[in-house]
């Protein structure tokens, strides 16, 4: 039996791996969560799966759970209490599922106590893919993706030489507004930047998918993923979102990962790898598609992901620049003090900027990070 933590139990990554975890409770047992301030739904959980120890974001909300949480069940909160529920427990897996930066530590905890990573939490590659990749090899550590692109590149490129790779293609469903002209994006609101035709998804990484910086991140992470130049990366729009990826090869063959559209698949994948499971997801029956489309990605038209590209080429500190920017500019948005437009604006503004520069070490990261973050909230 595989014993999972998970960070991030009560987002839309946590609560479909627990779905896979109610599934096969003959495979997998949950061992610690972390779910940050949803009390109520971390509680139900606790007392579902009955972790060892459950982490929140604060001293006040831990205090408020822990009357209601099973008899045995240990309660921390804040950083450390994530760090903790990463790295501190018999887990085999953990898994990342949180959005945003606050991973990363957690992570390379997780790491450096030899436990398999599944990685939802592209953040973390974002900001330190350099420190991350480096000290998973030196513990002989697999970082499994759960991202749908990454665990599709993954498996298309199992048994394969990387040096019989031509590129890699990310597929991007376009987003809440992919049908829409830039002109018609003045003034939309966020009930409509939220409302997604394909995947159900957290609100960040709704409006990321929207402004095309989910797909940036998922650009720079797969340069770590699979040690691969950007110049090899490419990304393409594909509204139906059946094929997940693919990559082309040396002698112009293409190997592409399909399913439809249920992020409980990578997650699985990722839990069960090199095996495979049933899953409690539809099957993809392509003569009921019956057509796929694909557009060429135009770069004009979301400038967001050519930033990620020069951000990703630049290197050092700029990925994570971008990244700490981005946060603080979607939570502008959903909080109605900027526009949808305006996040491209301030994304711009803050690299513009900051100068690149090497980035040593966690301490390093949080500087560069908590400057962009500073100036994201002004701009």
């Amino acid at each position: 039996m595989k014993k999972i933590a998970l960070l991030g139990s009560t987002g839309s990554i946590g609560t479909q791996t627990l779905d896979i975890v109610r599934h096969h409770p003959e495979q997998f047992r949950v061992t610690a969560l972390s779910a940050g301030g949803n009390v109520d739904l971390a509680v139900k959980q606790a007392k579902e799966f009955k972790p060892g120890i459950i982490s929140l974001a604060s001293k006040e909300l831990a205090d408020e759970a822990r009357p209601h949480l099973p008899s045995g069940t240990k309660v921390v909160y804040g950083d450390e209490g994530l760090i903790e529920v990463a790295a501190a427990t018999d887990a085999d897996t953990v898994v990342t599922a949180i959005v945003g930066s606050r991973g990363l530590p957690a992570t390379l905890a997780a790491i450096e106590e030899g436990k398999t990573i599944g990685l939802a939490n592209k953040e973390t590659l974002v900001t330190a893919g350099h420190l991350v990749m480096q000290r998973a090899k030196q513990r002989g550590v697999a970082i499994l993706p759960i991202d749908s692109e990454h665990s599709a590149l993954f498996q298309c490129l199992n048994g394969e030489r990387r040096a019989d790779v031509l590129g890699i293609t990310l597929t991007a469903s376009g987003g809440s507004f992919r049908d829409r002209t830039r002109a018609e994006l003045e003034g939309v609101t966020v009930a409509e930047a939220l409302n997604h035709p394909n995947w159900s998804m957290g609100a960040k990484i709704t409006i990321d998918s929207a402004t095309m910086v989910n797909k940036g991140l998922e650009v720079i992470e797969a340069r770590w993923l699979f040690d691969l130049e950007y110049d090899r990366i490419n990304v393409l729009i594909h509204p139906e979102s059946i094929i997940h990826s693919f990559v082309e090869f040396v002698d112009h063959s293409i190997i592409a990962q399909l399913g439809m559209p249920d992020m409980r698949v990578p997650i699985q994948y990722a839990l069960t790898y090199p095996g495979r499971m049933t899953t409690p997801t539809e099957r993809l029956n392509l003569a009921d598609v019956a057509k796929l489309q694909f557009r060429a990605m135009d770069y004009e038209r979301y400038p967001c992901l050519r930033l990620a590209f020069d951000c990703g080429r630049m290197g050092h500190s700029a990925p994570a620049v971008y990244n700490a920017a981005n946060e603080i500019a979607v939570a502008r948005f959903l909080r109605g003090e900027i526009s949808f437009l305006d996040i491209e604006r301030v994304l711009e503004t803050v690299v513009e900027r900051h100068d690149a520069r090497e980035i040593f070490d966690l301490e390093s990261i949080a500087e560069v990070d908590q400057w962009a973050r500073e100036l994201a909230a002004t701009v």
